[in-house]
């Protein structure tokens, strides 16, 4: 086996490891039995996403500067360290101090991450690459539920130690990966560097509209499949104790990702991103409009199918973009347009959450339907300046 398949297994035996985080079906609850309030909780997830943003493209810079294998061992390390304060956190301080490590570790792997493995591959496999990536971890969140529902139960403090474990496994295989290189394109000084990242944004403006439009949707997919799905259950009278089951099945759906590129290739990419828009739109104006628990569960379903099948072939069109050596920087420059969006479909989801979950349900829909429009005007525009 050559070194790229070595990392690309040893990638999705990272994202395997780093799923399986065993306290992720009572995440919540684990703060507020340590004496942390929802408010607490939402103002450490703000604070986090504005850290994130601050930190996107210095990260992206290191990533280019230093390689992009010791910025993944580097994050993963962090990412160990973040576990185990998690674990020991018993104030807002220390769940603020674990945030802000895991803020570092995520902005330092966007961008990173992708730019590895599509350097790790031949070009026409990289959309299939992301997909089993993205499906390896949900495999991993998959097999933490069970063992969460099943053995561990109430015992939260355990939870939280096997995810220590699982951590460090990762942390470990990392160290074994080779590093690449970019291809066949020189590097550049520092502000000679900066000047080409900015002419590439602004020579490939139009682009921005495309990275709004995915923010519409797997911000849509985020906040409702995440925070409010419990509020929808709730609203469709349905049992507390059913909700691990539901979340185990929303799930599972995520491993459709590992999919994406023969959906892509069967449609066609533009079609396949057009309809996985008005899919998401569609499910969310259902969760809308009924309080039904089939509803509600279906809807949820097909909002994270659709934003599952969507991950990879946005990877894709994003490294697709990229034709200049400093990939990590721009594409994690990428990533901080897409969390600027976040920010503001954040504060909306929440202030409608506020007054009704059916309201923050249709700024879903909303939202994905300005993301289907804004998509198309992206893709006119772009077939027609090629």
């Amino acid at each position: 086996m050559d070194n790229r398949k070595i990392n690309i297994h040893l990638l999705y035996a990272v994202a395997f490891l780093q799923g399986l985080v065993f306290y992720g079906p009572i995440a919540t609850l684990y703060r507020q039995a340590q004496g942390i309030s929802v408010f607490d909780i939402t103002l450490i997830e703000s604070i986090s996403l504005i850290t994130m943003i601050l930190l996107e493209v210095p990260w992206g810079y290191v990533s280019d500067k230093i390689g992009y294998k010791k910025t993944i061992i580097m994050c993963n390390i962090l990412f160990f360290i973040s576990k185990i304060i998690f674990w020991k956190a018993d104030t807002f301080f220390l769940f603020l101090a674990e945030r802000l490590i895991l803020s570092i570790v995520i902005s330092g792997l966007s961008g990173c991450d992708s730019a590895y493995l599509y350097l790790s591959v031949n070009e026409n496999e990289s959309q299939k690459v992301f997909g089993i990536y993205e499906a390896m971890g949900t495999t991993g969140l998959i097999c933490a539920s069970v063992i969460f529902s099943v053995i561990i139960r109430d015992d939260y403090k355990l939870a939280a130690f096997l995810t220590i474990i699982s951590y460090g496994i990762a942390m470990l295989l990392s160290l074994f990966l080779n590093e690449v290189k970019p291809k066949a394109i020189h590097r550049i000084q520092f502000n000679k560097q900066i000047k080409e990242i900015s002419s590439a944004v602004v020579q490939n403006k139009s682009f921005i509209m495309f990275l709004f439009a995915a923010a519409l949707l797997e911000e849509s997919n985020q906040t409702i499949t995440v925070f409010l799905n419990q509020l929808q259950y709730l609203r469709s009278k349905i049992e507390p104790h059913y909700m691990g089951y539901i979340y185990i099945l929303v799930t599972i759906s995520g491993l459709l990702a590992a999919y994406s590129h023969r959906i892509s290739e069967c449609f066609g990419e533009t079609a396949t991103i057009k309809l996985l828009f008005f899919a998401a739109g569609l499910a969310c104006t259902m969760l809308a409009l009924f309080s039904v628990p089939v509803i509600s569960v279906l809807g949820i379903l097909i909002l994270r199918i659709s934003a599952s099948i969507f991950i990879p072939i946005r990877m894709d069109i994003e490294n697709r973009q990229v034709n200049i050596s400093s990939r990590a920087t721009i594409l994690s420059v990428y990533s901080s347009i897409t969390n600027v969006a976040a920010v503001g479909t954040n504060l909306i989801f929440g202030k409608m959450a506020d007054i009704s979950v059916k309201y923050s349900m249709a700024s879903g829909a909303l939202f994905c339907f300005i993301g289907l429009f804004v998509y198309s005007v992206w893709d006119l525009k772009f077939n027609t300046e090629k």
